[in-house]
C-alpha cells in the first residue's frame, strides 16, 4: 500500500482528467481520516490543489504563491516563493 509524505497509508479511488484538461486523483485514507474524500487537482495552467486527508487545504498557482488553509481553522497561510527551496510566509 503506498502512503503519502507524511507517512499515512491510502489506496487510489480514481483518477483521471476532466473536462477542462485537469488531471485530478482521489484517495482513501480509511474510516478514520478527517478528510475522508481527499483529493488532489493538478490543472494545465501549472496549479495544483489538494484537499488533505487531515482537513487542510492547500493550493498552489504554479507561479510562486500559495495558500495553506489547516484544518482546525478557516484563516488561509499566504506564502510567496523568492527563488527559495522553501516559501516565505508573507
Amino acid at each position: 500500500m503506498p502512503t503519502d509524505n507524511k507517512g499515512a497509508s491510502y489506496t487510489y479511488k480514481n483518477s483521471g482528467t476532466n473536462s477542462q484538461g485537469n488531471h485530478y486523483c482521489t484517495r482513501d485514507y480509511g474510516s478514520d481520516a478527517v478528510n475522508q474524500n481527499s483529493y488532489h487537482y493538478s490543472n494545465q495552467d501549472g496549479s495544483y490543489y489538494y484537499s488533505n486527508s487531515d482537513g487542510s487545504t492547500y493550493y498552489n498557482t504554479g507561479n510562486g504563491e500559495a495558500w495553506y488553509t489547516p484544518a482546525d481553522s478557516n484563516d488561509s497561510n499566504y506564502y510567496y516563493n523568492t527563488s527559495q527551496e522553501e516559501p516565505s510566509k508573507k
